[in-house]
């Protein structure tokens, strides 16, 4: 799909910057902390050196949201409004769809009715939509999150359900029909929990009775695509904001991130019911690495979410805190104050999280000595976790005045644990980091990954040279070797290959080279894309590995310092393909010969008049000399 960009499909998930002609950004699918995680808008294809996943904007949306091909082709056609021809499903075929696809489909259909519930039905209109105007929400917002109301009636939702003909496993699964087939939701008004894309996973459902015996939220069951680890509630209408704003506000509540959204507010996002999760860490740092969260005057609710935060420093992210007046929470304040003032409390009042922390448990421990000690442990245990090493000698500095602790004292203890995390690590299995204990010498082995021998290997079979002509293929098949005769870089090469095509070894450098033979004669372009599209995974996965790069070329012209000898690496391609060529047929000449040579020195004093050795012994010095040529407009020292 060429109207889907692949930065402009990427960046709707994935905080991208700019680095030289491409992008870059951290990786989705993989946990990271350095961005490895490439996108070239001119080759429309994503890369990450990291975990190897690649493709273009289709691909990218399969792997992400974990949808089928045709899924994500539709996807892509929402998102730019494109209309594309289907035949209308059928129940049955809703039922043999992916349980995965069915499952949004149902969801889908339990917010639609919900919806139409609460703006249509009696009991909607006087319980729920009064209940969201009292909180002070317009329709516009009602509508844009989606919002709706379950009927106090025990079973009306299952029953609609099934008359659509739902499957009644799917309906159980996604928690919204019990076991006797009653309705799960009812008398509640309806909150649905979005993923990033914009799918509903679930659903939150808060109740509007003042019997305290009666939870006040309950949310849907884990499932197939709902986990609440994975979740924050408000992200997918929240995500541009906070990019632009390169901060991620965290709140508790559905309708503190609702009410502040209305407000203009729209960089918050809630963790859904939960405490703050490793999982929604990585999910908010692909879009920032600044995170404010907002507490209301609890202490007991604050001290608890504070001992989970330190997964946040783990993760490299830079959290600041605010705490609102005693009393008030998010939506409570803003209604107080408006808009612009609630902003502002917000810039004069946030804190670093360490700060706040030291300074909140000091003050709660007085003078008490035991349990200042513990404070001072507390605090040293949150610091070793920055993995920053400048950012964690600034935190001891300043931590060490607050606690009136030498630089010295303090710098050694959080040496102590950090090399505990470490050797729990690697007792646990992850070799990831290196041991501080062990000899130099050892561990570099461990890194460079050197044989038991300690000897280098050399690689004997010619894949390099393969590879390097099917990557100058796949590069620039469609640009002009010969501007006289028009030949194209794909004609040449395949002109130039063809007598050693049977002598690759590689098997699929030889299919790309068929495939482009048969291309190239039935008259279709050797583009780039089609090696990406190639119904071969193989194939386009290497296609789209010979397209990245995770390197930058230098600006040299901005300082005025320009190639002499050639031209730029990426208009260099006629120099570089004659050369892939050349060293090719010079690799695979020496095979020939090889062979020739054994049948050569095989032949018996008998046979030695026969044309056969006769006819073997001219073609070798026909070869011999064809070797010696080739190598000397490679400069290249050949050993007869």
């Amino acid at each position: 799909m060429s109207t889907a960009r692949i930065e402009d499909v990427v960046g709707d998930f994935v905080n991208l910057r700019r680095r030289g002609i491409n992008l870059i950004g951290l990786c989705p699918f993989h946990d990271e902390k350095s961005p490895s995680f490439n996108v070239n808008p001119s080759r429309n294809i994503f890369k990450c050196f990291g975990c190897g996943k690649g493709g273009d904007s289709i691909q990218f949306i399969v792997e992400h949201e974990k949808i089928s091909f045709g899924e994500a082709i539709r996807f892509l056609a929402q998102k730019y409004r494109i209309e594309i021809e289907e035949t209308e499903n059928t129940a049955e075929q809703i039922e043999q769809k992916l349980v995965t696809d069915s499952l949004y489909i149902v969801n889908e259909f339990a917010r639609d009715y919900y919806v139409d519930v609460l703006f249509n039905r009696t009991e909607g209109r006087q319980i729920g939509l009064s209940y969201f105007k009292e909180r002070g929400f317009l329709e516009s917002t009602i509508r844009k999150w989606q919002l709706g109301y379950a009927l106090e009636e025990r079973d009306e939702f299952s029953k609609k359900a099934l008359e659509k003909r739902y499957n009644i496993d799917h309906l159980h699964a996604l928690g919204l029909t019990t076991k006797n087939e009653y309705d799960f939701f009812r008398s509640r008004v309806m909150f649905p929990i979005h993923n990033v894309s914009g799918k509903v996973l679930g659903f939150g459902g808060r109740t509007l009775s003042a019997d305290k015996k009666i939870p006040k939220y309950i949310n849907s069951p884990e499932s197939e695509i709902y986990n609440k680890r994975n979740v924050l509630f408000g992200l997918y209408f929240a995500k541009d904001a906070i990019r632009k704003n390169d901060e991620c506000i965290l709140v508790e509540g559905y309708t503190d991130v609702i009410t502040l959204h209305q407000a203009k507010i729209e960089n918050v996002v809630a963790a859904s019911g939960t405490s703050l999760t490793k999982e929604q860490i990585k999910l908010i740092k692909r879009f920032t690495p600044n995170i404010k969260i907002i507490f209301d005057g609890d202490p007991a609710g604050i001290k608890a979410a504070l001992r989970g935060l330190d997964m946040v420093l783990e993760s490299d992210m830079n959290v600041k805190l605010v705490l609102l007046p005693d009393g008030d929470d998010p939506d409570s304040y803003l209604a107080k104050v408006g808009p612009e003032n609630f902003q502002q409390f917000l810039k004069e009042n946030e804190e670093d999280f360490i700060f706040f922390k030291t300074r909140l448990l000091l003050n709660d421990a007085g003078d008490d000595p035991i349990r200042k000690t513990g404070v001072i442990k507390d605090i040293v245990q949150s610091i070793a976790k920055i993995p920053d090493t400048f950012k964690r000698a600034l935190y001891i500095r300043q931590c060490s005045g607050l606690l009136q602790l030498s630089e010295d004292l303090f710098v050694s203890e959080v040496n102590k644990i950090i090399r505990a995390d470490q050797k729990a690590k690697r007792l646990s299995g992850d070799n990831t980091l290196p041991d501080p204990d062990a000899n130099a010498e050892e561990w570099l082995k461990t890194k460079v990954k050197l044989s038991p021998t300690d000897e280098p290997t050399l690689v004997l079979n010619d894949a390099y040279q393969e590879r390097a002509i099917c990557e100058i293929l796949i590069n620039f098949g469609t640009k002009i070797y010969d501007e006289e005769t028009q030949t194209s870089i794909g004609q040449f090469i395949m002109a130039n290959v063809m007598e050693v095509m049977d002598y690759f070894e590689i098997p699929m450098y030889r299919k790309i080279l068929e495939d482009a033979f048969r291309a190239l004669n039935n008259g279709t372009p050797l583009e780039a894309s089609y090696f990406i599209s190639h119904p071969e995974e193989e194939i386009r996965q290497f296609a789209i590995d010979a397209l990245s790069t995770p390197y930058v070329y230098a600006e040299w012209e901005k300082r005025e310092m320009m190639l002499q000898t050639q031209k730029m690496p990426d208009e260099n391609y006629v120099n570089d393909c004659n050369s892939a060529i050349l060293r090719l047929q010079l690799k695979k000449s020496k095979l020939i010969i090889k062979e020739l040579e054994a049948k050569v020195y095989a032949t018996t004093a008998e046979e030695l008049e026969n044309e056969e050795y006769i006819i073997n012994l001219k073609i070798l010095q026909v070869l011999m000399q064809q070797r010696n040529d080739i190598a000397n407009k490679l400069r290249t020292v050949t050993l007869l």
